[in-house]
């Protein structure tokens, strides 16, 4: 009986050091107990960033800080680096900001995101208008453009690693946006904003940014303006999908021809503003406009006390079926960028309906990774994952 057990024991031992061992040469597909620390986890795919508020950048919360230092490799203000900020009066710009961030990034040697040069929402109103409050000439929005762009993107040649030149300029239906930069000089405000960027820093890249991009008709609006920018003669390196989603919009389909037309471009295909609200619509498919706002009712905050393990095991199902398809694509996609470090921090929490808890990014209010962040890291040590 002893010579049996002992027996037993040794195979028993055996096959443990075999499997050991199997485990060992096959670590890359094996899920790891390891913390969790996504710049890790996707370094030679992509960037994996983050957006930082003021209280981020000042360093005023340790917690948020602590843990952009541990995840992230890429950092881009979330609204400091805005025209209305950095120039709200014509010719005095106030870069004090702007200045800190960058110190911050180039601190913890980190890729550092300029957003954004010019866009249509928070600019300042004298951008537009001369001193009777009427719309200025193209000749003068066009010098002033010029100006802004190049004043900024100067200040910071050599530490700002890529800019989003341009942003939000075409709707849904794919048309250009009506803005006053479209109104008072025309489609050619975009391959200008490109040349005078590239004039201030030819090293930098240069991107332009939208939301909604996986709607088919803005889809190829999108392209058509890459590659005006490129008739143009002006560089522009990538295309920013926004991506702010929901459960059940965009569908994955739709959302990999984006990239797929994108790249076909010959521009890098860039995640820019990604979170997933759990929260419902307030209208079906909305998008990303600041300025679309509606009142508060309950029934549109549901989860004000915490959100049911049920919702968080979808948003993790949704989080998970995104990663695999920039996986999939890392080849062509450069950078994916978190819209905020911590739920307490979404724009989420007040956009569309003041006043609602929302809980769209990957790290929770205690700043802890949800229970799917490890599945999304884990897709990295697939074999069938693009290296």
């Amino acid at each position: 009986m002893k010579i049996k057990m002992k027996r037993v024991k040794t195979i028993l031992l055996t096959t443990l050091v075999a499997t050991a061992l199997v485990y060992v040469g096959n670590s890359s597909i094996l899920p790891s107990n390891e913390p969790v620390v996504l710049k890790e986890a996707f370094q030679g795919r992509f960037y994996i960033g983050t957006a930082l508020n003021l209280d981020q950048i000042w360093e005023r919360d340790q917690e948020a800080i602590a843990l952009v230092k541990q995840q992230f490799n890429s950092i881009v203000a979330e609204n400091c680096m805005k025209s209305m900020y950095l120039q709200p009066r014509e010719g005095e710009f106030n870069f004090t900001d702007a200045d800190r961030f960058v110190e911050f990034g180039q601190q913890n040697n980190m890729q550092l995101i300029g957003h954004t040069l010019i866009w249509h929402s928070q600019a300042p109103r004298w951008f537009f208008s001369d001193e009777n409050g009427q719309d200025v000439s193209r000749e003068v929005l066009i010098e002033r453009m010029r100006s802004h762009i190049q004043t900024v993107v100067s200040r910071y040649k050599g530490k700002i690693a890529g800019w989003d030149v341009v942003n939000e300029a075409v709707l849904d239906n794919g048309a250009y946006r009506k803005s006053k930069f479209y109104q008072i000089i025309g489609e050619d405000f975009i391959p200008l904003a490109f040349q005078f960027a590239h004039e201030a820093d030819p090293d930098a890249e240069l991107y332009y940014n939208d939301y909604s991009t996986a709607v088919p008709a803005k889809r190829d609006g999108i392209v058509k303006v890459v590659k005006n920018i490129q008739k143009h003669g002006a560089p522009i390196h990538a295309i920013g999908m926004q991506e702010h989603q929901g459960f059940d919009h965009p569908k994955l389909d739709e959302l990999e021809k984006t990239i797929l037309d994108f790249s076909a471009t010959g521009a890098k295909v860039m995640v820019t503003e990604l979170d997933v609200s759990v929260l419902p619509h307030a209208r079906e498919n909305i998008g990303a406009e600041i300025t679309e706002t509606y009142d508060y009712k309950k029934e549109l905050n549901p989860y004000a006390e915490g959100l049911p393990d049920s919702i968080m095991n979808k948003l993790g199902e949704r989080y998970v079926s995104f990663f695999e398809l920039y996986l999939k694509h890392s080849d062509k996609i450069s950078r994916v960028t978190l819209w905020g470090v911590a739920d307490q921090y979404s724009w989420k929490n007040g956009w569309p309906v003041p006043g609602r808890t929302d809980y769209p990014l990957l790290f929770d209010r205690a700043f802890k990774p949800k229970p799917f962040v490890q599945q999304i890291v884990d897709l990295t040590r697939n074999p069938n994952s693009t290296k």
